[in-house]
Formats: C-alpha cells, structure tokens, sequence
C-alpha cells in the first residue's frame, strides 16, 4: 500500500489538505523531526505531513534535523516522498512562478549531517540518479493536464544557507552548469536514498536570485510573496498527483499482465500472468506491494492455492518471514489431509491441505494468483477454519470483477492488486 510522506516547504504543509487527519508525536534514533507529523488521507491515499521548518517557521536551513525528518516517515510506512521548496531560479527561462522538477543536485553545504551512517559502518549509496524518474513523469503529466508551467531535468546546487549568494557565487553556480540554487534538498534528498525510498522535489521558482540584471536581488519577503501567490498551484498539483501515485502501482502491474481473446473458449478474455511472472520488475512489484500491505500485520503462515497461489505465496511468505503451507487438489498430498467439496459449474471438485499444517488460532494469509468466480479461494478459507486457523485476508494479484466471486468470500476481507472487467 502506497503512504506518501509530504515534507513541507514555506506556507505548503497545511493539514487542511486531509480528510480525518490527526496530529502524531514520534521520536526517531536521531532525535525529535522538525514537528508533529500529520497523518491523514487525499482521495484514499495514505499521506503523512512534516513541516520541514517547523510549524511556525522558525528553523532555519542548517538546523532542520533531516536525520529525523526522514526517519520518522520511513518509521510511519512511508513509502514515497514527495517535498515542497523555494528555489532560486539561474536560467532565464526558468521564470519565477514556474514548478521544477529537479533530477539531479550539486551539494556545497558545509555543516549537516548528510548520512545515517555515521558511527557504525560504512555504507556507500549510490546516488547517480537521485530523484525518482516515475515520480517526475507523474508530477509533469499532472502539470500539462492542469496547465501549469514547469521545467524538469534540471540540476540544483543546495547551499547552506540562511544567507543568500553573493553574486560571484551565483555566477559560479551558473558556470558550474546548476539550473537552480536552494537551501534544503540536501542532505533530504540523498537521506531518503539511503532509506531506499523513491523522493522528487516540487520546487517553485520564485525569483533570480541575484545574478540577473535589471532583477531585485532576492530577499525572505520576496521569497515568501512569491510562494503566498501561487502556493494554490502547489496544492492543486499535489491533489491531483497522489491518487495517481497511489494507483501507480497497479498501473504498472496490470500493464505486465497479457490478455489473449477467445481463450479457452469464444468469448473469454483470458488474463496471462506468465509474462507479470517473467518480468523481474514486475514480479518484484507484486511481492513489494503485498509485503508492504502486510508486514505490520500478524500473519503467522501463508497458504497457497495450487498452483500459482504456490508462486506469489511462497515468495510473500519468504519476505514477511514466516512459513507456506500448500492447498492442493486431491491424491497430491503425502500425509493425513482435511478436504473441502466445492461446486463447479457442473459438478464438484475438492482441495485439500495437511491436518497438522496450521497450529490452532494461527492467523493465515489465504493467496491466489486470480480470483474468479471465487469457489476454490472460499473452500480453501473453509480449510483454513476446519483445521483450527483464522483467514487474516484473501489476496488475489488479478480480480475479474463480472464474475462476482468476492461475494462468494464475503465472509472473509478481500485484497486485489488490480481489477479487469468483464470475464
């Protein structure tokens, strides 16, 4: 399940952007973030807000604890990063007023603590490609849809700040090939690298710095007048861009799914997951999604319905860290089984499980590969409880939603990672 944590930049980290939000207090290992974080949903997306420099704006550049600032949402499940920040704009075409999505970044601040790794090991993060490219082709995708003027792959050079730039350094920083120059994308952006969570600034350009003939060097109320007027634009883009990342994830895995028409029979639009199977990526997307939705949940075994449940089960119980069991179809089993009798369109059919597979009480995750008209998934749930375990959710990668086989599970809750219509 995607979380989106939002690091709020001047006059942008408004909670009122929420529905049912609450303020939470956390601490990190690194000390307290720079304020309260609140939590809440946009159009059903989990979302977490963090006032970068406070909620009264009161610290400066330097003095941001981005140590815990990025552990405290990596902490909550946060799973993406989206921030808000003033920049300086050191190109012509890059006017005040328009949005910027950086891709890469020249740090020259001096004094922040710009690693977790400090003390006990020494770990060396790559950091060629800093910002996440699906993040940005989501934020411009927003932005040609909402009319909004924006310039993308572009270098900032961060600054320690609060001061700004003489002009010879802003010279400098032009020459140095920076696009544009702000106080606070760093040590953040390389943090959450190091966190391994996907991060992209939503950057306003609200002046010329001070380079520029013929412009007013830049000042706080300039900067701040700036980002008051069109702070609506930022919010606008953020309403508009989480529920795309929210289903970003589906999207991706559906597009690795293959449809072939009139198979096994005219008129049925089979849904092939060999090919979601021989993509690295996307399989790797499948396990990530489920085991995010998971982990913080008491699962104490997986089961798998024969037999691609065995595949995308066994692998989901490898990374939550506990065991598999197998439902299978009769005569597969060597030991004492328990069967479960379901109806077929003509005809029964039977799937089994091992007597002592399950200890009593055990709540077990019930996976498939697809659900259909939901018989077999409703008889392996009725296993489960016939050898003394608790069905914690059934989980399906694909849901053919006009053949209604969640209602035949209406007894247990339900998760599909995406959904086909028709049969």
């Amino acid at each position: 399940m995607v979380k989106i944590g939002i690091i709020g930049g001047s006059g942008l980290d408004n909670p009122e952007l929420l529905q049912d939000y609450q303020e939470k207090r956390v601490d990190t290992p690194y000390g307290s973030p720079s304020s309260a974080l609140t939590c809440g949903k946009i159009k059903g997306v989990n979302v977490c807000i963090l006032a970068r420099h406070g909620k009264n704006h009161d610290i400066p550049p330097s003095q941001v604890n981005y140590r815990a600032n990025i552990y405290a949402l990596k902490q909550e499940g946060c799973n993406v990063i989206l921030v808000t920040s003033a920049v300086g704009s050191l190109r012509e075409e890059i006017e005040p007023g328009n949005l910027v999505f950086p891709n890469q970044f020249i740090d020259f601040t001096k004094n922040r603590k710009n690693s977790f790794y400090d003390s006990d090991k020494v770990v060396h993060t790559s950091m060629a490609e800093p910002y996440d490219a699906e993040l940005t082709e989501l934020l411009c995708e927003c932005c040609n849809e909402l009319g909004f003027n924006y310039d993308n792959e572009v270098t900032m050079v961060v600054i320690e700040g609060p001061r700004f730039s003489t002009k010879a350094e802003s010279f400098m920083f032009k020459h140095l090939g920076a696009d544009i120059i702000g106080m606070t994308g760093c040590p953040e952006c390389n943090l959450a690298n190091e966190m391994g969570i996907p991060y992209q600034t939503i950057a306003m350009s609200t002046d010329y710095d001070c380079w520029k003939e013929g412009e007013e060097s830049v000042t706080f109320e300039m900067v701040m007048k700036t980002m008051s007027e069109n702070s609506e634009k930022v919010k606008k883009l953020l309403l508009n861009v989480i529920p795309k990342i929210g289903n970003n994830d589906s999207e991706f895995i559906k597009s690795k799914i293959r449809t072939i028409p009139d198979f096994p029979k005219p008129g049925i639009m089979f849904r092939d997951v060999t090919t979601l199977l021989g993509d690295s990526e996307g399989i790797s997307r499948v396990n990530e999604v489920l085991y995010n939705r998971y982990k913080d949940m008491k699962i104490d075994v997986v089961a798998g319905i024969e037999a691609r449940g065995f595949i995308f089960g066994s692998m989901l119980a490898d990374k939550l860290g506990v065991g598999f069991v197998p439902i299978r179809k009769p005569g597969k089993l060597p030991g004492e089984v328990v069967s479960q009798e379901y109806e077929l369109e003509y005809g029964t059919d039977k799937v089994e499980v091992h007597k002592d597979a399950i200890q009593l009480g055990h709540n077990v995750l019930v996976v498939d590969d697809l659900i259909a008209t939901g018989g077999t998934a409703a008889a392996g749930c009725n296993l489960i409880e016939k050898i003394g375990g608790k069905v914690a959710e059934c989980v399906f990668v694909v849901e053919l939603l006009g053949l209604k086989g969640r209602e035949k599970l209406s007894k247990w809750p339900v998760y599909s990672l995406v959904c086909f219509e028709g049969e």
